[in-house]
This record gives structure tokens, sequence and C-alpha cells, in this order.
């Protein structure tokens, strides 16, 4: 049985239906109990960032051979557990990079260009045509060189910027780089350097607070901060008085340390845009990535390697 604990569906699943029972609860990943009752006779579960994926929750499986997530951030998965027991973790990492590009770049139009304080002001019946900056010719800064930082910088090859990269494991000789041209700096550097700073690094204990008061004062007044990585690598409270000091210019958070957030000052800033962690849910990235999973899940229950495992599998797929 292939258990789908969030909001995961779609063509490549529905094809599925003839080969395997399916049992959809979208809201499962909120009731622990229910779910280690359900996933008792799974062989396959299906998840988002949700569905804490943990070694209790995989003790309850013996029958799970696979864990499927819809994206690409892992932390919600205890990818030694299911090692340990087994069972393959497959995501579709890649698949939705041009996606969250794509927002990434409209973020930082959008700050450049001031869009949602023009918006608002229109609507009010004014008509304020104060000057706002052009992205060509920036400097940007990477703060993480996989998939969708990669991406980015593809983007930005239109717009003539001079590209920063930060990423402790990307060498500088990587051959992924030079026709980006992107320079591998410090993590000081970049922030340093940079007048536009994106942030596609993953939640770790290193990366976890990393931007906060100390390193906010390395960067340039009027650098903007756009975070499409994880909520928890900002210090928010520190963000908010950088925000209403003006020590920055403006940020974009498209995640937060905690989903769905609590109300605070975020929501009152006017240099500040918020997003619902969307960066990488488009209809092309998702079309993408349910085929990537519906595919290895139904090669690895019928006896054959992943394309897409991660962990200890990951050597072993073709």
């Amino acid at each position: 049985m292939i258990l789908i604990s969030e909001d995961v569906w779609g063509t490549p699943f529905e094809a599925l239906v003839g080969s395997f029972p399916i049992l959809r609860e979208e809201n499962l990943w909120n009731d622990l109990d229910q779910l280690k009752e359900k996933i008792k006779d799974a062989t396959a579960l299906v998840v988002r960032n949700r569905t804490q994926v943990t070694a209790e929750v995989i003790a309850a499986a013996p029958k799970l051979r696979v864990i499927a997530r819809a994206g690409v951030g892992l932390d919600n998965i205890d990818i030694k557990a299911a090692d340990a027991a087994g069972i393959v973790v497959v995501a579709g990492l890649g698949a939705n990079a041009v996606s969250v590009a794509e927002l990434t770049l409209g973020l930082a139009l959008s700050l450049l260009r001031d869009i949602p304080t023009h918006d608002r002001a229109t609507r009010e019946g004014k008509w304020q045509r104060t000057p706002g900056r052009e992205l060509s010719g920036l400097t940007w800064g990477l703060l993480g060189c996989g998939a969708t930082g990669l991406a980015t910088a593809r983007l930005l090859q239109g717009f003539g910027c001079k590209i920063l990269g930060y990423d402790p494991y990307v060498k500088p000789e990587d051959p992924r780089l030079s026709p980006l041209n992107i320079e591998i700096k410090t993590f000081e550097e970049v922030l340093a350097g940079a007048d536009v700073i994106s942030i596609h690094m993953p939640s770790t204990p290193q990366t976890n607070g990393s931007i906060n008061s100390s390193t906010i004062a390395l960067m340039r007044r009027h650098a903007i901060l756009i975070n499409v990585g994880r909520g928890e690598i900002i210090s928010e409270p520190d963000l908010i008085s950088a925000l209403k000091e003006n020590r920055i210019s403006g940020a974009a958070l498209d995640v937060r340390a905690q989903e769905p957030p609590v109300d605070s000052e975020m929501e009152t800033l006017p240099n500040l845009i918020l997003s619902p962690h969307i960066a990488g849910i488009t209809r092309e990235s998702q079309l993408r990535i349910n085929q990537i999973l519906a595919t290895n899940i139904n090669l690895l229950l019928t006896g054959k390697s992943a394309t897409h495992a991660v962990g200890s599998f990951k050597e072993s797929t073709r």
C-alpha cells in the first residue's frame, strides 16, 4: 500500500492506481498516532515537508520499502534510521530548481523596484513615481551553489551581474562555475561584497542562525536579502531590527523558522516581502517531481533499483 500523508497528487500517481492500493490522507502528517497506525501496512510513504518521518515512525513501518519526498529538503526525514531499516529514500532533487530561481529573481526585482509599495499606493489613488534600482550590473551573492543557486546564476547571465558564491562543498575549480562566471568566496566576503544576497542553503547546525546581527553588519546598507533556503538560517529578531533601522535596504522571505509563522513585526515592515514557501511550487515543477517519485516507487516496489535515491542507497542507483 502507498500511503500519502500530505497534499501530493497528480497524473503520475493516478497511473499507479491500477498497480498498487493507495491511501491518501492530506492531514495525516498532523496526527502522529494515526500516522503510526496507518503506516503499519505501507510499503511506500509519500510526504512533503510537514510529515516528520522520525526513527519512531520508521520503527512502526515494518513493510516500508521507500520514502518519497515531494521536494528537495530532507530535514524532516531521519535518513540514518531509514538506511538502517533498509528503506530507500527518494527525492526529486533539482526538479524544482528553475522554479526557485525564477521566484528568487522575481523577489529581487520586486524589492529593487519597490513594487509592493507602488502597488499599495496606486490602489489608494496615489501616483508616486519614485525611482527604483536596476538589477543589471549589480553584484549578486549566492549562499549555496547547489541546484537552485546554479539555476539562479543561469538566469542572471542576461543581467550582466557579477556573481559571488559561497558553498563549503563546492570547490573553486568545479566545472559548473566557470560558464556561469561564479567566483567562490568566503561566507563573509559574499556578505560584504554583494548588492543582492540570496540564500540557497539547507538547515544544519552550521547554517542555522548564521544570518544574525553580526553577519548582517557585514552587508552593504543598500543590500537586499532573499531567503529561499530554510527559515532557520536567519535570526528573525535580528533581521527585524536591521530592517527597522535601515541597516539593509530590504528583504524577502519565502521560508520561515516556523511554518506557518506566528504574527510578528515582520508583517508590518514596508521593506520586507513575505511569501508562503512557494519558491519550488509551480505546476511544471510539481509535475516533474511527481513523475520522479511515481517512477521510483514503481521501480522499487517491483524489485528494481531507484534512479533518484539519497542516503546510503544513492551509490547503487542507476
